[in-house]
């Protein structure tokens, strides 16, 4: 994992961890700036946005969590499985940095990081909260590998997941799949479809995404 950047807790000593995660060809720097913009509904929590592990092929300052090529239905789901304990290590690290416990930490995604909060923050001991925007769960095309990977679910956490109607990178109705699929496992599911919006976070997506933080910590 290589590293990326932080904003300390407001308040002083972080009492709650949100870890952000970019999408495909993007870096840390896309998505810390939510972490500003949250200061103020989350003061005790320290928020840091790692860059994914891997350069995008033929684009030097794009970062990837896993190549795509679209030629494989099972290509996202190696692709989430491989980047997991990558991904895994350097949560486990940035919560010992902070002194905190697993409980404490929340994730936020944008697409292809949508896509790893979701798969790596189901199966950690525990988690606060996940929010992703515009992505998906991934899951296996074989049905039966579906019911075997549901087993692998250690933690439900509260979600919160927001799409653009207009999303022309991911389509909207992944958003509704990917609810099913997370309350069919038994997680509590909130959602919301931001009128007129592609692939990108709108200001009701925004503020959405804080509240529910803040409510995640508080305990709902």
């Amino acid at each position: 994992m290589i590293d990326g950047p932080r904003i300390a807790a407001r308040s002083g000593a972080a009492k709650q961890l949100v870890v952000f995660l970019h999408g495909y060809g993007a870096d840390g720097n896309d998505l810390i700036s939510l972490g500003k913009e949250w200061q103020s509904l989350l003061p005790d929590a320290a928020f840091v946005s790692p860059n994914a592990p891997e350069p995008v092929p033929g684009h030097p300052m794009g970062r990837q969590w896993f190549g795509l090529t679209f030629r494989d239905p099972d290509e996202r789901w190696r692709g989430v499985n491989k980047a997991q304990p990558i991904l895994d290590e350097f949560l486990d690290a940035e919560l010992a940095k902070n002194n905190l416990p697993p409980s404490a930490l929340a994730l936020v995604g944008f697409s292809q990081g949508t896509m790893m909060a979701l798969h790596t923050g189901l199966r950690r001991k525990a988690l606060a909260a996940i929010v992703g925007y515009s992505g998906v769960l991934v899951t296996p095309s074989n049905q039966e590998a579906v019911a075997k990977a549901a087993e692998e679910i250690k933690t439900r956490p509260p979600v919160l997941l927001v799409h653009g109607d207009q999303d022309e990178v991911i389509p909207a109705q992944a958003l509704l799949l990917s609810a099913q699929g997370l309350g069919g496992m038994g997680l509590a599911v909130e959602w919301h479809l931001s009128q007129g919006i592609g692939h990108g976070i709108d200001a009701d997506g925004l503020r959405l995404g804080g509240t529910f933080l803040q409510k995640a910590f508080r305990g709902r």
